[in-house]
């Protein structure tokens, strides 16, 4: 009687242990839906770093579905829909666009955003404090800086008075508003803006750095989009070629060649973007995660490029680069 009491307990006891183990091994991992522009330009491996430095391990704890548009801006809203049917625990999204499609699509997945635009004015969210609804996340406030990249461009090109700036007229409502907001800053440092529109996926550089020489512009400021991104070393090469000083709003085309940058820290904000990750995933509310600003913003000189164009950057402006490529 003993031992079939004994035999009973200890099949109990193995098919139990097979259960949980046939649990464990069935579990579902969380997944994560991450939708960007391009693969370049968007500091992807500061995103991974800050996911492994919270524990994270792509295939272990977590799996991270990646959709790209590759410079196509129509592909977005598509990528994201397609993330949002296969029920993703959390949707990252970088670009405005892809934003505004993931609020139209799900009002229940969690979204964590990283954004060059003010959320609050493009309607995104409530407020920085409090978001409400179901997105969240990091912005640049990049439309912030505009008036001190003119001045520090001002200050480093002594005499100019008539400034280029290059922008994606494909790139929805936000780069038109933004040569608005870059007009009212030139206006009380005495300079004349010429746009220098482009349209992608297909940019005509030439015939543009054409149009800037003979409107005789003396130095171009090129806003930050998915598809220039993607060109940056042929812009930052088309300006050293015609001699233009350029400041630009993201420091990788200082690095492709470009003169100057003066922006936050990409790559920080792209790492911030896994701590909300990281905090949805233990189970905070969007709603209740205030959205963050940075609170450092680099400046960064290219010296090499400064030499190939003529360009002697003063020692009052070069005591104040975080950085400085030699």
């Amino acid at each position: 009687m003993i031992r079939s009491i004994f035999v009973c307990l200890l099949t109990t006891a193995v098919l139990l242990t097979v259960s949980v183990v046939k649990a464990q091994q069935t579990a579902r991992i969380p997944r994560i839906g991450f939708v960007a522009g391009s693969r370049e330009g968007t500091s992807i491996g500061a995103f991974q770093r800050g996911l492994r430095d919270l524990g994270y391990i792509d295939g272990k704890h977590i799996q991270v579905e990646y959709r790209y548009a590759e410079g196509n801006v129509d592909r977005i809203p598509t990528l994201v829909n397609e993330l949002v049917q296969l029920k993703v625990d959390v949707l990252v999204v970088i670009t405005l666009i892809g934003i505004r499609a993931a609020k139209e699509a799900t009002k229940t997945i969690p979204i964590v955003m990283v954004t060059t635009q003010d959320p609050v004015a493009t309607g995104i969210i409530d407020s920085l404090g409090r978001p409400g609804g179901n997105i969240t996340g990091v912005t640049t406030l990049t439309r912030d800086l505009n008036g001190k990249r003119l001045e520090l461009l001002k200050e480093t090109v002594v005499g100019i008075s008539r400034v280029g700036v290059l922008w994606d007229t494909n790139a929805g409502p936000g780069p038109a508003i933004a040569f608005k907001e870059y007009e009212a800053s030139a206006g009380g440092l005495k300079i004349q803006l010429q746009s220098l529109a482009v349209r992608g996926p297909n940019p005509d550089f030439d015939g543009t750095f054409q149009a800037a020489a003979n409107g005789h512009i003396s130095a171009m400021i090129t806003m930050n989009n998915l598809v220039l991104t993607r060109y940056r070393k042929r812009i930052a090469d088309l300006a050293i070629k015609n001699r233009m000083p350029s400041m630009n709003e993201l420091s990788t085309y200082v690095e492709a060649g470009g003169l100057m940058s003066y922006a936050a820290n990409n790559a920080d904000q792209y790492a911030r973007a896994a701590v909300y990750v990281d905090k949805v995933l233990k189970g905070a509310k969007p709603a209740d995660l205030p959205v963050e600003q940075p609170t450092k913003f680099e400046f960064v000189i290219n010296l090499k490029t400064a030499q190939q164009i003529g360009v002697t950057i003063p020692q009052s402006v070069l005591f104040r680069a975080d950085k400085v490529i030699k």
